[in-house]
């Protein structure tokens, strides 16, 4: 099993969790979407995140689609399991299945309501006592989420005090200036250089890769795009990786839209036979015939422009 360090690069997609209509889990439809993001290239693989519905699922739940998914990818590219959890003990027990069943690591967002940099650190010390020394962490860096901020400072003392703290997910926003300065501070003072993939929706994308970043985590419904502007903008091709960005762009800000992008994200990778239903789990939003017609309109045009 190839466990995940700080060489980590490419593009890791945020998997959807499938549900059948009435809400059911779906283990078979994550088959197919397995097969769907490999079949794209990928180089990498996030089971249980936020977008992926994650605190919907109960623990039976979430182990099943953990074992389903990693038998599927049966090692083709390193697959890393969401396990946050304001319980320590049940974050610990759903990282050791993980691990156990062939992750390559876990990922970790900060329980809600700490506040200042000891209390992140120590916090952070509390999960690494917590999980086996072997297993390596991606630190989430969603405040607008989880309300916690991360400083420069605080993931430099993390970076240090931590070895296997392998990876920043960078959902900061704005971020830009964090991300130059973490690389910045980096390269400085000779600290241990970590992978860094960006969140949302890879809305910054290009700009990203230019500060620093060393690919994607995020779950848009186009992951070929996500893999083509990386194999590009890593190629040097920096104005070629724009240019395929921007074709794309419209229906990747669209599929953004906070509350409803997940509903509108589900509804892409059904029509793209990744899914056999876009339903999402309740609570959660059901698009309108105008949404449907938007999203028409706007496949209708990234198709035109592919062809052109």
């Amino acid at each position: 099993m190839t466990r995940l360090d700080e060489t980590a690069r490419g593009v890791f997609p945020i998997s959807a969790t499938p549900f059948s209509p009435d809400g059911a889990l779906d283990l078979e439809s994550l088959d197919r979407l397995v097969d769907f993001y490999l079949a794209r290239r990928v180089h990498g693989l996030t089971l249980l995140g936020i977008m992926g519905e994650a605190p919907k699922l109960t623990p039976e739940e979430s182990r099943a689609v953990v074992r389903r998914a990693l038998a599927r990818v049966a090692g083709r590219v390193p697959v890393v399991v969401g396990v946050s959890s304001a319980n320590l003990l049940a974050l610990a027990a759903l990282a050791n299945d993980a691990m156990a069943a062939g992750a390559a690591g876990v990922m970790v967002a900060p329980t809600p309501g700490i506040a200042g940099d000891d209390a992140l650190v120590d916090y952070m010390a509390s999960v690494f006592a917590a999980l086996d020394p072997a297993t390596p962490v991606v630190y989430q860096d969603y405040p607008q989420s989880t309300g916690v901020p991360l400083t420069v400072e605080a993931f430099q003392r993390m970076v240090d005090a931590f070895p296997r703290l392998v990876m920043l997910k960078h959902e900061d926003c704005p971020g830009l200036t964090k991300l130059g300065r973490i690389r910045a501070e980096a390269a400085r003072t000779g600290r241990r250089r970590v992978s860094v993939l960006v969140g949302n929706n890879a809305i910054y994308y290009p700009q990203e890769l230019a500060r620093g970043a060393d690919g994607a985590m995020t779950g848009f419904s186009y992951p070929e795009m996500l893999v083509e502007v990386y194999e590009r903008f890593a190629a040097g091709d920096a104005e070629g990786a724009e240019d395929v960005f921007d074709v794309y762009l419209p229906l990747l800000r669209y599929e953004a839209q906070p509350g409803t992008g997940l509903a509108v994200r589900k509804e892409l990778l059904f029509r793209r036979g990744a899914l056999a239903s876009p339903a999402v789990r309740t609570p959660g939003l059901t698009l309108t015939a105008e949404d449907h017609r938007e999203i028409d309109g706007l496949v209708a045009r990234l198709e035109r422009r592919l062809k052109g």
